[in-house]
């Protein structure tokens, strides 16, 4: 007797309907609600560090101006100690670890 291997096995095709006639039973939001929540929980978390402390006050620093034993890597643009320098090419300096 030929059997056809493709041809869905009816316990399998009962656990399909069940699942599907669950899945559209079950009260779920609709986009527009979620969206909302999202919006407004997001509107909660303005002010907040990521520990959850709230900060009121802000920031200073301090910029210090490139010196003169240092470069820019045209690269990965951090500021390098003239050490890691490791070519230059068209008026760029590039460090050891983006040439490396």
């Amino acid at each position: 007797m030929a059997t056809d291997y493709d041809e869905v096995r009816s316990d399998v095709k009962e656990s399909q309907d069940r699942s599907l006639e669950a899945l559209q039973s079950a009260n779920a939001p609709d986009a527009r609600s979620v969206v909302t929540q999202l919006d407004e929980a997001d509107a909660l978390d303005e002010g907040l560090t990521p520990g959850g402390e709230i900060v009121s006050e802000e920031l200073t620093v301090q910029v210090i101006p490139q010196g003169a034993d240092e470069f820019t890597c045209y690269s990965c643009f951090l500021v390098r100690h003239r050490s890691q320098l490791a070519r230059e090419s068209n008026g760029h300096s590039y460090c050891s670890e983006c040439e490396g």
